[in-house]
């Protein structure tokens, strides 16, 4: 009796730190994202799309070097059940020494990247942005430290300061005419200020007593984690150096900006609860009633929250991509549609990457992925003719493919149906169409008026109300279960309770 009452107040306590880790990764998304969009909208007005092109050439290789210079080392102390001086020294030093090669072959083999991608101006780009590995790498163990600890206060804040500096300086150089240094600046900034202020709040110092025993443990695991995310920036890679040397560098710029439009959206909504999801799904992933319950709820929160946000996009698009950015973006519009679509289908994917990661199965989303990204690569590679249009659909065709085969392994995975795991997207998919019927429907009887901010704006609120009523109507469980995570002051909750009709969960 008394284990079983220990074990729930652990629980709950978990729970607790989950959801105030929601609440200020969630805040410093809104916060991070809603000035960096206000930053990207001002470097759109000074920077052309050659050169935004330029740089997410230039970025389908940096990460790569992140994330092979970490080599999963990071991902492995979050989810091990202990951690010692030993093994956090053994994990930085050895990721110190692989930034510091890598860095060093990167700044030797930027002329032939830059010839492969023709495009010349890219040789300083990418040298410059070799100042951005060394901070990487040095805040790896800090912020899986804080991270482990569930110290989501500080994470955000820290993501916050440099985000918020990082912005500024990137917005003076643009208005300076920095142009492409602009972007690298925000880069390179952002990256020096976290890693500052995650030394400062972790408060370790590294010794250069290491453990051979311990780097194979964590190099067997690593391998297998570094290798799924080297798979998806490959897969970015290839798509980038495909686009470019067909359409050129400026349509690699204005894909980039539908991209950016879209994972706005997505942070906005989603995607603080990827970190929180690894860690919450490893505390509880010995109980497995706990488990699948938590994953089952998680995937429908998502998908009724974030919905709303990629519809706007794709009904709205038209007239708001040209209202922030400018017309000389204008072909940035079917992109973003198509990519709002598939950020829909593909949101299970965040949770999933999460799941499979706090359970220690790396290896089987490997093999998911490397599936997933090839088809990826050779869709865009026969879409590419088509423009960028073609692109953004074949991406939306894939993504339903992939997402088919998710429901199958997270099934096997966690002993459910299929139809278990696809129930919360099959759920949420009529409120969705109908939501986007009505959305399209003012708008296109708005587009035409003399202020366009006011059809987007009518057309949002259409979209919002529309799918909370669909949603309360023919999913009330997932509203609230929405409604009870929230985290907020109890008489808000049972406010909005009221307004929707909403019996908590247990009420006679």
């Amino acid at each position: 009796m008394g284990a079983g009452v220990d074990q729930q107040v652990a629980e709950e306590g978990i729970g607790r730190s989950a959801a105030s880790g929601v609440l200020w990764l969630a805040a410093q998304k809104w916060v991070v994202r809603v000035s960096g969009f206000a930053t990207l909208v001002v470097l759109t007005r000074t920077v052309t799309p050659r050169e935004f092109g330029v740089v997410a050439a230039a970025m389908t290789f940096v990460p790569m070097i992140y994330l092979l210079s970490d080599l999963g080392f990071s991902t492995y102390l979050l989810q091990t059940p202990q951690v010692d001086r030993r093994s956090l020294s053994t994990a930085f030093w050895t990721s110190v020494a692989a930034g510091a090669l890598l860095s060093a072959g990167l700044w030797f083999v930027a002329p032939l990247v830059a010839e492969a991608f023709r495009i010349p101006d890219l040789v300083p780009v990418l040298r410059a942005l070799v100042l951005s590995v060394v901070p990487t790498v040095l805040a790896g163990v800090p912020l899986a430290l804080l991270r482990r600890s569930m110290r989501f206060r500080a994470v955000a804040v820290q993501a916050l300061v440099a985000a918020v500096l990082a912005q500024t300086v990137a917005v003076v150089v643009a208005l300076r005419g920095g142009g492409v240094w602009a972007l690298v600046s925000q880069v390179v900034v952002a990256q020096w200020v976290i890693a500052v202020l995650a030394w400062r709040g972790a408060r370790w110092v590294p010794s250069f007593w290491l453990s051979p025993r311990q780097f194979r443990e964590m190099a067997s695991f690593g391998l297998r984690v570094s290798s799924v995310d080297f798979v998806a920036m490959s897969r970015l890679w290839a798509e980038s150096w495909i686009i470019t040397v067909t359409l050129g560098p400026s349509a690699l710029g204005l894909l980039n900006i539908g991209q950016r439009l879209v994972q706005v959206a997505q942070d906005l909504a989603a995607a603080s609860l990827v970190p929180v999801s690894t860690v919450v799904f490893a505390r509880v992933r010995q109980s497995n009633g706990r488990l699948l319950a938590t994953y089952v709820k998680a995937l429908g929160v998502a998908y009724s929250v974030v919905s709303p946000f990629m519809l706007l996009i794709v009904v709205t698009a038209p007239a708001l991509v040209p209202l922030l950015f400018g017309e000389e973006w204008r072909a940035s519009v079917a992109p973003a549609q198509a990519l709002a679509v598939a950020g829909i289908i593909t949101l299970g994917a965040m949770l999933d990457h999460g799941l499979f990661y706090g359970l220690g199965r790396p290896g089987s989303w490997l093999a998911y992925a490397v599936v997933v990204d090839a088809a990826t690569v050779a869709t865009t590679a026969v879409a590419v003719q088509f423009g960028l249009t073609g692109v953004a659909v074949g991406f939306v065709g894939v993504a339903a493919a992939a997402t088919i085969a998710r429901w199958v392994i997270v099934g096997r995975l966690l002993g459910l149906r299929t139809r278990v795991v696809a129930r919360p997207f099959l759920t949420v998919l009529v409120p969705t169409t109908v939501t986007a019927a009505a959305g399209a429907l003012v708008f296109r009887a708005l587009e035409h008026a003399s202020w366009p901010w006011l059809a987007v704006l009518l057309t949002a609120a259409v979209t919002v109300v529309v799918n909370v009523v669909m949603l309360r109507l023919l999913a009330a469980s997932i509203v609230r279960d929405a409604v009870g995570i929230v985290p907020v002051p109890e008489r808000y909750v049972s406010r909005v309770r009221r307004i929707l009709r909403l019996e908590p969960v247990g009420a006679a």
